[in-house]
């Protein structure tokens, strides 16, 4: 495939991911069944981000634009991939970035998401039979020339002994945080509440730490939170919520609530599913410079930087961890 063909068909992709096709939708429903944090809504947010910013011609074309890729035939390289399954679909860019430079995927799905991205790969080979060579999915990532790796601290420790002596970008914890000014509107909360609780807080663009000046007036915050409180229906999400409180409680520690989350001052980037952590900071000296040092931060939410409400939204640039995915492949050519 020439690379004009590369980015129609993810085009043509993208078109059947916006639609109500009976299949898709029923795939979907299994997403849920099969994983009951995919609940309908998130997995539609979750489609409506990869169709909306990534799977357009114009975007497709302008990101090619930006590196030496082959534009003809030529010898692909096989890149293993494993895939994260902490939200719908959180593979599906590694996927795109293997296929959009030439080479072969060779992917290994998460068992917490595993039916939505074999459907789309299935429906590719379906629409073009040169598919089935270009994406692979395999049980065991074997013989492959470099590996593009997500997971958790502890398993990046394993993917480093298998594939540390193959060209490779192995992903670990990440989270992200929002720094505000205390001047935000009733707008712009609204949107930093989605970035906190979409995918019930699961995703490493979630802001789980927050930061605010000192005598910030949190009852806006947690008013706009409440647009959320659906995540109590979800049974796993109302027993860390319960468990959590508990455990602040019974250590008599200060706490902010408004029954479907918890506010709780916090060092920490990370914090536990239900909850997010808040630090003051002077009025004069925001943290940004610190955060920006901190490693495990992958986004920051503020003035200036990530806007409220797009921190689930990342564009075909927004490579994970900081690492440029295209230009790690680009360079297999060589």
């Amino acid at each position: 495939m020439i690379l004009q063909e590369r980015i129609q068909i993810m085009c043509e992709l993208g078109v059947y991911m916006r639609s109500s096709a009976p299949e898709w939708m029923e795939v979907q429903a299994q997403a849920e069944r099969e994983n009951t944090w995919f609940i309908p809504r998130f997995t539609t947010a979750a489609i409506g981000a990869i169709t909306d910013n990534m799977l357009r011609e114009e975007l497709l074309t302008a990101w090619t634009a930006g590196y030496s890729l082959p534009v003809g035939e030529h010898v692909p390289k096989k890149v293993g991939l494993v895939l994260a399954g902490n939200i719908p679909l959180v593979g599906f860019f590694d996927m795109l970035c293997v296929f959009i430079s030439g080479h072969i995927a060779v992917i290994k799905p998460s068992s917490k998401d595993k039916c939505l991205i074999t459907h789309l790969i299935n429906w590719l080979i379906a629409r073009d039979e040169r598919m089935a060579e270009r994406l692979q999915i395999a049980e065991r990532l074997l013989g492959c020339d470099a590996y593009i790796a997500t997971g958790s601290n502890q398993s990046g420790r394993y993917f480093d002994y298998y594939f540390g002596k193959y060209p490779h970008i192995i992903r670990r914890n990440r989270t992200s945080v929002a720094v505000l000014t205390g001047e935000e509107g009733t707008e712009l909360l609204d949107k930093l509440a989605g970035d906190i609780q979409l995918y019930f807080g699961q995703g490493c663009r979630n802001v789980t730490q927050i930061w605010v000046p000192e005598g910030y007036d949190f009852k806006p915050l947690l008013e706009a939170l409440k647009a959320y409180d659906f995540v109590m229906d979800l049974p796993a999400y109302k027993h860390n919520f319960d468990y959590h409180l508990t455990l602040l409680i019974m250590s008599n520690r200060y706490y902010m609530s408004n029954e479907s989350i918890v506010l709780t001052e916090h060092p920490a980037a990370f914090s536990p599913v239900s909850q997010v952590h808040y630090q003051f900071y002077y009025a004069n000296n925001p943290p940004t410079a610190i955060l920006q040092g901190n490693t495990d931060i992958q986004c920051i939410v503020e003035a200036g930087g990530v806007p409220p409400g797009m921190a689930q939204c990342p564009g075909l640039h927004d490579y994970a961890d900081g690492v440029d995915t295209m230009s790690f492949l680009s360079a297999l050519n060589g």
